[in-house]
């Protein structure tokens, strides 16, 4: 019999499984299923920083956010542009960057670990030139300083704006330092491990960036242009508006955008907690961890 509760339920289904097939793919339930319920030891207990952030609905703002920061580096989005298959195949780069968030964070300490062995071995086969003649490799400890830098800003400042429990101080400082762990794995050198050291850390890297044609580019096609029906389009670009809203002061210029300010500034950040509280209801939380 339909009722409205029945209707709010599968509504609720509906829109949750279209959500999370986007970011996790045809294989999401039963990655999530061996994630969650594999047992053994993690690199992070369930009390730990690094699970409430990467587990909320921030992160969709978060992840958008992180990707405009990082393309002003012309290195990596050099790398990136010619590399990722993100014009080709943007879903799919996007679920294999969630898959391996989900696992370095909730999963084994095995699975991390091969995970991370996975991402450092196609970073060796990832070098190249752009188009100025500047050399690139993925793996170089730099660069790879910058992506986590710019990452890592990006999710805590969503969090802190949209998450249904921002953390305090200790906690924020904690949450850079948990996710050092997955840096250091990777490859990065001395990654900040307190919002004092990643706020230096960034500083440092500002001489070095620019908007390259790559990067113009990658963000018209984030923010103006991505692989979605209509139907999805005017909830999408909620969500983009608030990914350049959150960017550090500094950047938005950089790529010719310019953020909300004001009382717009107010009804942009107010959709963000709408659309973060949808996805929140939408998503059901995963399983707990077992010990």
């Amino acid at each position: 019999m339909d009722t409205p509760a029945n209707g709010g339920r599968n509504l609720r289904a509906r829109l949750g499984s279209a959500l999370f097939s986007r970011v996790a793919g045809p294989s999401g339930p039963a990655n999530r299923a061996r994630i969650h319920n594999t047992p053994g030891p993690r690199w992070f207990g369930p009390e730990r920083p690094i699970r409430t952030v990467h587990g909320d609905a921030s992160m969709f703002i978060g992840g958008l956010s992180a990707l405009l920061l990082q393309s002003l580096h012309p290195l990596a989005m050099a790398a990136v542009a010619a590399h990722s298959g993100f014009r080709g195949d943007p879903w799919g780069r996007l679920q294999r960057t969630s898959t391996f968030l989900a696992v370095t964070t909730f999963g084994t300490a095995q699975d991390a670990q091969e995970a991370v062995d996975r991402v450092r071995a196609v970073h060796e086969r990832v070098r190249g030139a752009t188009a100025a003649g500047e050399p690139y490799r993925a793996a170089d400890p730099h660069l790879l300083g910058w992506v986590h830098a710019a990452e890592v800003d990006s999710f805590l400042r969503a969090h802190q704006c949209f998450g249904a429990h921002p953390l305090d101080a200790a906690g924020c400082d904690a949450y850079v330092a948990d996710t050092a762990r997955v840096a250091t794995a990777l490859g990065v050198v001395e990654p900040p491990r307190d919002r004092e050291a990643l706020a230096s850390l960034l500083a440092a890297y500002r001489p070095e960036l620019r908007a390259t044609s790559e990067a113009l580019d990658a963000a018209r096609f984030i923010l103006r242009d991505p692989p979605l029906p209509w139907l999805a389009r005017a909830p999408y670009s909620l969500l983009a508006a608030n990914a350049v809203y959150l960017l550090p002061p500094w950047a938005p210029s950089i790529l010719g955008l310019r953020p909300a300010t004001g009382p717009r500034a107010t009804g942009v950040r107010l959709s963000g907690h709408a659309l973060t509280r949808t996805i929140r209801w939408a998503i059901a939380p995963p399983p707990p961890t077992p010990r």
